[in-house]
């Protein structure tokens, strides 16, 4: 569904590229995270998918087209709900900016903004502004308004990384529901190690930057619901942390 080809990026000609010959494939309905060091241009990645910029060079391919432009088929949640989201209107009335933009009609626009707030819990709060509403019902909030667009694939910008230890839990297990309901294609940029051995069906491991690209990508086989007691999760967060202080020392 997803594919880079040899991907490189750069914000300056006489600096060197922040990722450079960027090579992977992502299936349809996979879970994907992308792990790497601060700064090694994560989100700059999935910026160049979302097409909120373009690459330097190389190539990347949705649904076997060349990714030009932002689209409809890729959602894009943001690590701050708060300055993501429209403060001026209502829960309900945020969910449908996008489809009002869309040329969805008002009965159809009604009936989807009802169905993606009872998915992600939200039913009860349409009345309410963004401020009034908690920093997990903000991110729940942002996934719901890109869901109801229906794309392909989610894209997400360290969404958890503001949440205290327990909000984030909780919102990696309505995530994990909200993936296993809709089918959606996800690629979850992080720099936790255990968000992304709980949520991926796959890691891949960037390098520090500059000039970082995919040192390795790593499989998750192990069962979900999953957490650190789960057999199996401690040796796979030694293996990838391992990898992750090996990247970032070959960066110093």
């Amino acid at each position: 569904m997803l594919e880079l080809r040899a991907v490189s990026k750069a914000f300056d000609e006489a600096g060197p590229p922040v990722l450079e010959g960027v090579s992977l494939a992502v299936s349809p309905g996979e879970f994907c995270c992308v792990l790497g060091p601060s700064g090694c241009g994560k989100s700059t990645l999935l910026h160049l998918i979302a097409g909120f910029e373009s690459p330097t060079d190389g190539q990347i391919r949705f649904r076997d087209q060349a990714v030009r432009a932002p689209g409809r088929d890729r959602g894009v949640v943001f690590q701050d709900a708060n300055a993501a989201l429209f403060p001026w209107l209502t829960t309900e009335q945020n969910v449908e900016f996008g489809l009002r933009l869309a040329g969805v009609r008002p009965e159809a626009r009604r009936e989807r903004v009802r169905h993606y707030l009872r998915l992600v819990g939200l039913e009860a709060h349409g009345h309410k502004y963004p401020r009034q509403l908690s920093g997990g019902m903000q991110q729940r909030l942002q996934i719901a308004r890109a869901l109801a667009l229906e794309p392909v694939a989610l894209l997400m910008d360290e969404p958890f990384a503001s949440l205290d230890a327990h909000t984030r839990a909780r919102m990696h297990g309505e995530l994990l529901r909200i993936w296993a309901a809709t089918g959606t294609t996800i690629l979850f940029v992080t720099h936790d190690i255990a968000e992304a051995v709980t949520l991926a069906d796959r890691i891949a491991v960037l390098s520090a930057g500059p000039r970082a690209a995919i040192r390795r990508v790593v499989p998750v086989t192990l069962p979900r619901p999953r957490d650190p007691t789960v057999e199996g999760f401690a040796h796979l967060f030694g293996e990838v942390r391992e990898l992750l202080d090996t990247v970032e020392s070959d960066g110093r």
